[in-house]
């Protein structure tokens, strides 16, 4: 009969997890002794919780798997909780598991002072996540285990939190088979939505991260190219497809904002119109909305729709693509690409540069909260499926470098990060080095929180807080071990990458100005 921590395990080898990121501590040690014998399953040890979380999730989104992250009892956990916030804003599908305090010492409704204790350790994940499970006994640790998977899969995919007493880590449990697969989704009826679609004149596909997580890429294509319609891909859903229809740019550049002015339907698909994709909703609503999303409630919180069709975005868009009429493209989607272009390069010819150094990678690229990560995020053509992973949930500043070690696990990666929030992770450059990941990390140095000193410009404060004193960071780099270069400016970073595949660093010196995709420049703002 196994322990707790062998059937945990045994339970996410069976969803077919690979990897797990995590961090020791006194409470969840047994779970490190079973990995160490757990065929299948590579530990990956970081140096910060928040790391551990913020990896799975780059890993999730990478991959599309479950990303898991193993933590200790209180403090162990509640360092997780920025990065589980921005898994669940972004849909990541996500576990983390945290110890607790042995079940023989918790007394309820007292604090009693044992180590790492917390009054209410689940109640601290719970506006953060899909779900929260505390397991209630040993013996139901597998199932628990279980259930806590499925839900972190199950769409609309989100962070689950699991909470394990110490002492059921080691106690012999019955081992638990998972049940089957989930069953597959069924086709919903469509009969208005087709209705609507055929009655339209200029359609426009807005596609968001739920198209993303579904698989959807093919299906939206289909349509697209069945409608000649443009395709306007949210930050969570660069990459869906490469088909020609794509927009290369965001809604905030005037030119593809033109597209949505312009349509007599918009047929969204897996999004709910946040406030950074919108302007803070400041865009007008459509004449008509087709609404298809996983969750009905969510399809239409921010705009009413017409038709709104409640299921999995690749089925119901893959449905639809085979019962609509064919039409005649009125959008010259190149011509709106070009414009773009040269809108971009108008504004900032610095980071054209640095786009078209990024333009040929394979890579995987895992971009910051800085500006240019706003620059990869809005205007860099990604076209392969996951090829982008950005904070566009709870935008939190000190995502990229830890979330790229996740996604290099799987494949070659690139992080874009500011020296600012880079310096929130740097010393999982010891995880880097250790687990020897292919990821290189382009560091552009402007002396500090650049949209934030930005931000004070703009509103006549004096410049303050944002300047700081940084290492030198290619040798913080080769301090660890890891090659590193520096380079003034952006005109050397295409040569750079092509010398390296990791691990390793390319500092750049240099300032760019942010795009119109962020929130003082959003031009239906300033235009009223």
């Amino acid at each position: 009969m196994p322990n707790g921590a062998e059937s945990l395990l045994e339970v996410l080898a069976a969803h077919d997890v690979e990897v797990v990121f995590g961090l020791p501590g006194v409470h969840n040690l047994a779970v490190w002794e079973a990995l160490r014998t757990q065929p299948g399953i590579r530990m990956i040890g970081v140096r910060h919780e928040q790391t551990a979380v913020y990896a799975a999730d780059g890993y999730a989104r990478s991959t599309g798997k479950l990303g898991v992250a193993v933590v200790t009892t209180g403090p162990g956990a509640a360092n997780t909780l920025g990065a589980t916030g921005e898994a669940w804003a972004s849909g990541s599908p996500v576990l983390v598991i945290a110890t607790d305090i042995p079940s023989t010492l918790r007394r309820p409704g007292v604090h009693r002072g044992v180590l790492h204790e917390t009054r209410d350790q689940k109640a601290m994940f719970e506006p953060v996540t899909k779900a929260s499970f505390d397991v209630p006994a040993a013996h139901e640790l597998g199932a628990c285990a279980d259930k806590a998977v499925r839900q972190a899969l199950r769409s609309p995919h989100g962070p689950v939190y699991l909470g394990v007493p110490t002492d059921f880590l080691s106690a012999e449990v019955p081992r638990h088979v998972p049940d089957e697969a989930e069953r597959p989704h069924l086709v919903p009826d469509l009969t208005d939505a087709t209705t609507l679609i055929n009655q339209a004149t200029r359609p426009l596909i807005w596609a968001g991260g739920g198209a993303a997580r579904s698989g959807a890429g093919a299906a939206v294509a289909e349509l697209a190219e069945r409608l000649g319609a443009p395709i306007v891909t949210t930050y969570g859903a660069r990459g869906l497809t490469d088909s020609r229809c794509v927009v290369r740019g965001p809604v905030h550049a005037p030119p593809v904002g033109r597209l949505w002015d312009e349509a007599d339907l918009v047929i969204a698909i897996g999004t709910d119109f946040d406030g950074m994709m919108t302007q803070n909703w400041l865009q007008p609503k459509p004449p008509a909305l087709l609404a298809v999303n996983i969750d009905a409630a969510d399809a239409i919180k921010n705009y009413p729709a017409d038709v709104t069709v409640e299921g999995d975005a690749a089925v119901v868009t893959a449905a639809l693509a085979a019962l609509v009429d064919e039409k005649e493209a009125v959008v010259d989607i190149a011509a709106v690409n070009a414009e773009v272009r040269a809108f971009a390069e108008a504004d900032s010819p610095e980071a054209v540069t640095l786009l078209d150094a990024l333009a040929d990678t394979d890579a995987t690229l895992v971009a910051d909260m800085c500006i240019p990560g706003y620059w990869i995020g809005g205007f860099h053509h990604v076209t392969r499926e996951r090829g982008l992973a950005y904070p566009v949930g709870w935008g939190t500043l000190g995502f990229g470098f830890p979330a790229a070690i996740g996604a290099a696990v799987h494949r070659p990666t690139i992080a874009v990060v500011g020296d600012g929030g880079f310096l929130f992770a740097c010393g999982d450059l010891a995880t880097l080095r250790q687990e020897n990941l292919p990821l290189t990390i382009v560091l552009v140095d402007d002396g500090g929180y650049g949209m934030l000193r930005y931000d004070q410009r703009v509103a006549g404060h004096a410049i303050t807080g944002v300047d700081l004193t940084r290492p030198d960071f290619a040798k913080l780099a080769e301090s660890f071990g890891i090659p590193a270069v520096t380079l003034r400016g952006f005109g050397g970073l295409a040569d750079a990458l092509a010398s390296t595949t990791g691990p390793a660093m390319v500092v750049i010196e240099a300032k760019l100005g942010p795009p119109i995709s962020t929130s003082p420049r959003w031009y239906r703002r300033n235009a009223t």
